[in-house]
């Protein structure tokens, strides 16, 4: 069956980007609503914006939301890879201002208050998006994003940077039975310190610090207290990547693979998947299918280690 939350949760911080601060409050909503954010600081035009792939306006570095009135939510990636990897399908999400806030650089505090207020069922089937047939979109630099049939949903990805403390790193997940909660929403945002300048030249990472964000040179990581993976770069940009999936306005089965890929990319292969034909299909979902979707069993106490 189709979730909401059980109970309305908030979370306050300041925008990655923008550097304003912000608050979020995530509420249960009907079935069939799927994901909406509500910007209460617009009055003069529509203030609603739905969490679909079809209304990703293309901007760097994060993914933006933008609806017919020209209103936009920024950087909601991270929530949206909180709501689906919690297998919440229903959700009104009321934001303060234009960017959702970065709180520490993963999604961790999001999945913890998901699954603090808890999940409730609702009297309607799930429906899925089953993928039928390869679609492939490439970018430059040899990157690529890559969806083919599967039964569930899974993630491969594998990112290569000069800096040695990140350097080449591939991780594959099945995202089912909690994956996401126990394996990547604590992975943080990432980047190079020497882009920092650069991005702030351009208006950007306006709020980022060493406490929302990983930063690296060379082969040393300047964050206080390192990575909390490994491989946390990695594991981050298959956060991102759920994130901008879950814009496909229902779960989806497939085995996603990105290869230096980012928002944008992963964005171009849901308009590539649904611009072809026979490529994806709508599926209600029986118990055995629900079983395989992100989200469906998991609990507050997987989140316990890492939360």
């Amino acid at each position: 069956m189709q979730t909401t939350l059980r109970r309305p949760v908030a979370l306050s911080g300041i925008g990655l980007h923008t550097g304003r601060p912000a608050r979020v409050t995530i509420s249960p909503a009907a079935a069939e609503l799927g994901i909406w954010f509500h910007r209460t600081d617009v009055k003069a035009a529509d203030p609603y914006i739905a969490a679909r792939w079809d209304g990703v306006e293309q901007v760097p570095l994060c993914t933006r939301l933008v609806n017919e009135d020209g209103v936009s939510v920024s950087t909601v990636e991270h929530l949206m890879a909180a709501l689906a990897g919690c297998g919440v399908h229903n959700a009104m999400i009321e934001v303060t201002g234009p960017e959702i806030p970065i709180l520490d650089g993963s999604a961790a505090a999001f999945a913890q208050a998901i699954l603090g207020a808890g999940v409730r069922r609702l009297d309607t089937p799930v429906r899925a998006l089953r993928v039928c047939r390869p679609v492939e979109v490439a970018g430059p630099g040899g990157a690529l994003a890559r969806i083919e049939p599967a039964e569930g949903l899974s993630i491969a990805f594998e990112i290569d940077f000069a800096d040695a403390a990140i350097g080449r790193q591939r991780l594959s997940l099945d995202m089912g039975n909690g994956a996401f909660v126990r394996e990547l929403c604590d992975s943080r945002t990432f980047c190079r310190a020497a882009d920092i300048d650069r991005m702030r030249a351009a208006g950007l990472a306006l709020g980022g610090t060493l406490d929302n964000a990983v930063v690296v040179e060379g082969d040393r990581v300047l964050s206080p207290g390192g990575l909390r993976h490994s491989d946390e770069p990695v594991r981050h940009k298959m956060l991102d990547a759920l994130g901008d999936l879950a814009l496909a306005g229902a779960p989806l089965l497939g085995a996603y693979t990105g290869r230096r890929a980012g928002h944008a990319l992963t964005n171009g292969l849901l308009r590539a998947l649904f611009a072809t034909p026979g490529a994806v299909e709508w599926v209600e979902c029986d118990a055995e299918c629900q079983r395989r979707l992100p989200g469906m069993g998991v609990r507050l106490a997987d989140l316990a280690a890492v939360a």
